[in-house]
């Protein structure tokens, strides 16, 4: 009979097996045939969108980004591939792609400010991590490269050639044809438009002007000139000035006292350091002087930013040319003068092995490359450099490929650019400079009719950020410590000599636990558990706490600092977050574990933060006997390896279970497991099994991280000391609840069927890499968000 048993046990699990292999192999075929029937069986009326299980975990590139925008606008009939991470069903029914990009915020700032981000957290159903992109976001997008179309030609014989090409930044700006120094000389206007000094303008009141004529002539002499600063209780102040005439000659090069106490030098960019300046008498009044007599009344002063250098010096002039605005980038980004110098000149400034920058070295290859411009003219310098610098050439044009911004237009959809001001004001209508997000959000919904395919830069964030938070680095370090306490409990106290090893014996029925820490008092001996996933702090509060180890009854609470006063808050926001909504977490038990702990159906898995066990020590647990856990602590050799199969076999009672997802590092044998099934009514009946559910020695709780967060706190896992800032935080999250209900109004007023997409681009610098946030949702015809 035990044997016949045994057989029928064999064959219901093969069944099982074969049942699940078959759902798993229908779902795969319904995801590739992408237009037909979705996973509930439901013909969908509007495109969707979800990202691949496999990828769920891996962070997306621009690339990847590019590829998913690519398809949404142009489908297969354009011969583009479906993306390789993701699947866009009904991708023929897109209306229009909308992307709005905010530079600067981290993955860590949106969990940071989870609570006030009500708008993001809740319409956007796919949320994956950002890899941050060297390369401008808006231009990786626009110049990203299409595959040629049959019947399509974007440029077609050598006249329209020449034409495309004056659609060209420098070329929309100063024209095809060489012209005399004159005409890139800077317009008030545009001095104005970029930050420099001019007389009448406010806070230059105190600026020296210089002894120069109203117009200058196309033989009037150029001068070279640079600076450089260091930071001074005034903010940045002139430390050197260099200056060189039309022929290279060095005409002054300078050291100079700056008038307030220097808080740093900037050695590692001014190369200037306390020795050099401890001799110094000369001041920024003697330097004034100087210039001013050394220049000739109808002298150009060519310099690369050189706004900053002339309010270094305090000083007003009239005539400029601004390198970094003749070789202008598309949108507002511009070449460094270390690039523009290697790429055209073929020499090498600015090296590692100098100790800062050279000014007068600086002054000199600003000088060149506006001669040269000068000398070859914007349609030769685009056709000689622009593969190098911008990526374009005659042949490139008529190649395999084109851009997706050529395409676009040559199959007649709008696309539009609303972003930061721009170096120099374009004249092409679909691109609009914004100073900041209102002024953004104003421009696309004051247009008549909604571009095709719009990219939108908020820049109010970035610059806030780059204002207020200078010290990046410190900054994410700060929020994630505070993600890091939210998977983190106190025990305690324990007996004597009880060791951390087993505590994590202990701690690990509720799931991973990353590390313990001993917290021996005077008196007693406590520990600090850190948990790999949230829900392995939240199910050991609701489980261990009042549990008698060895004779000793135990806590298990909270840390309890300012950053935990909103925990519950945050824990039933995530509970009903879009990602999670049909997803269960549970842990396997060891067995003997399971028979020394009592617990309710209310326990696991249904009580609230608010309803957590009683915290002082009980004769009882959950009404029940106190539990002896000292066979189990000191004779535990067993190891959970959870299986797909076998988490199917248990949960799939309570409804189809779409997939099962056990661990991060498969490569480790894992006690818990998410899993996902096809609705939220079928998590709620096996949420309403837990007690069933534990005697087969699985605890549950509903799914708090999201699937793209490995781990809810960051990778490098580095806690760090909180420097608390209560007026700096309070700033921040009013930025955050601005920010979110901004991009509420944009998304109203997309059309039903738009593909939008909000990119927190993270962020990279010697510091180190803080991964961003992609979100992604196409909208649905709901009432009441208009057209």
């Amino acid at each position: 009979m035990e044997s016949s048993s045994v057989a029928a046990c064999k064959t219901k699990k093969r069944k099982n097996s074969t049942h699940a292999a078959q759902e798993e192999a229908k779902r795969f075929k319904t995801e590739q045939r992408g237009d037909e029937v979705l996973p509930c069986g439901r013909a969908s009326c509007l495109p969707r969108l979800s990202v691949l299980p496999a990828r769920l975990q891996q962070p997306v590139t621009l690339n990847e980004l590019t590829e998913l925008l690519q398809y949404a606008a142009l489908g297969k009939t354009g011969g583009i591939k479906k993306p390789s991470w993701c699947r866009l069903r009904h991708q023929r029914k897109i209306k229009g792609i909308n992307v709005v990009i905010v530079e600067g915020l981290t993955q860590s700032h949106f969990y940071k400010h989870y609570l006030s981000m009500q708008h993001l957290r809740t319409s956007y159903t796919t949320r994956v991590t950002f890899t941050p992109s060297s390369e401008d976001v808006a231009s990786g997008i626009f110049c990203s490269k299409v595959p040629k179309q049959d019947g399509l030609s974007v440029i077609k014989p050598e006249e329209e050639l020449h034409e495309a090409m004056k659609n060209h930044p420098i070329i929309t700006m100063f024209g095809a044809e060489r012209r005399g120094l004159t005409a890139y000389v800077l317009t008030e206007e545009v001095m104005i438009n970029n930050k420099y000094p001019v007389m009448g303008m406010p806070g230059f009141e105190e600026f020296v002007c210089t002894d120069c004529v109203d117009y200058v002539t196309d033989s009037s002499p150029l001068f070279g000139i640079d600076c450089e600063m260091c930071l001074t209780e005034d903010g940045k102040e002139l430390t050197r000035v260099s200056l060189v005439d039309s022929d290279g000659k060095c005409l002054m090069d300078e050291l100079v006292k700056p008038q307030n106490r220097i808080l740093n030098y900037l050695t590692k960019f001014s190369g200037i350091t306390h020795a050099m300046l401890r001799p110094i008498t000369t001041t920024l009044q003697d330097v004034q002087e100087v210039l001013i007599r050394i220049l000739p009344r109808d002298a150009v002063l060519v310099g690369h930013s050189l706004n900053h250098d002339l309010i270094a010096l305090k000083l007003i002039h009239k005539h400029v040319i601004d390198t970094s605005l003749l070789y202008k980038r598309d949108f507002y980004h511009r070449f460094k003068l270390k690039v523009l110098t290697e790429t055209i000149l073929k020499r090498q400034i600015q090296t590692e092995d100098m100790l800062g920058h050279h000014p007068t070295e600086d002054a000199l290859a600003a000088l060149e490359l506006a001669q040269y411009f000068i000398k070859t003219g914007p349609l030769q310098v685009l056709k000689i450099h622009g593969k190098e610098l911008w990526g374009v050439t005659e042949e490139e044009e008529s190649s395999d490929s084109h851009r997706l911004s050529d395409v676009l237009r040559a199959l007649g959809h709008s696309a539009a650019f609303l972003g930061k001001d721009s170096d120099v004001a374009s004249s092409q209508s679909s691109h609009q400079w914004c100073k900041s997000d209102k002024e953004v959000l104003e421009s696309f919904r004051n247009q008549k009719k909604c571009p095709f395919f719009c990219v939108l830069q908020f820049p109010t964030m970035s610059n806030h950020l780059k204002s207020c938070f200078p010290h990046q680095q410190q900054h994410h370090q700060n929020v994630c410590a505070r993600l890091q306490d939210m998977c983190v409990v106190f025990a305690g106290p324990f007996p004597t000599g009880f060791s951390d090893r087993e505590v994590k014996q202990l701690f690990c029925c509720c799931g991973a636990v990353r590390k313990v820490k001993m917290l021996n008092t005077s008196v007693r001996v406590h520990a600090e558990v850190e948990f790999e996933l949230l829900e392995g702090a939240v199910l050991a509060v609701k489980t261990l706490n009042g549990l008698n180890v060895l004779g000793q009854t135990i806590k298990v609470q909270r840390p309890v600092d300012e950053s935990m006063l909103d925990l519950d808050v945050t824990l039933e926001a995530l509970m009903g977050d879009t990602l999670n909504a049909c997803h269960l977490y549970a842990v396997e038990v060891n067995p003997s574990m399971a028979e020394s702990v009592n617990i309710s159906t209310k326990v696991n898995g249904h009580m609230s933060d608010a309803e957590r066990l009683d915290l002082n020590p009980v004769k009882t647990v959950n009404g029940l006997p106190p539990a002896k856990v000292y066979k189990w602590l000191h004779l535990n050799t067993f190891k959970s390896e959870l299986s797909e199969e076998s988490v199917r076999e248990t949960f799939g009672h309570f409804g189809t279970v779409e997939r099962v997802i056990l661990s991060a590092k498969p490569q480790k044998s894992t006690g818990h497991a998410c899993i996902v099934f096809e609705s939220s009514e079928d998590k709620r009946a096996a949420l309403s099994s837990s007690e069933d559910l534990w005697k087969k020695n699985y605890l549950i709780c509903p799914s708090l991280t999201p699937l793209h967060l490995p781990s809810w706190i960051a990778a490098e896992n580095k806690k760090t000391a909180l420097i608390h800032n209560s007026a700096e935080e309070q700033q921040m999250d009013a930025m955050m609840r601005k920010l979110d209900r901004r991009l509420q109004t944009l998304f109203k007023s997309l059309p039903a069927g738009t593909l939008s997409v909000v990119v927190l681009c993270g962020h990279t610098s010697t510091n180190g890499h803080f991964p961003g946030l992609c979100l992604m949702e196409v909208k649905q015809d709901c009432r009441g968000d208009g057209v």
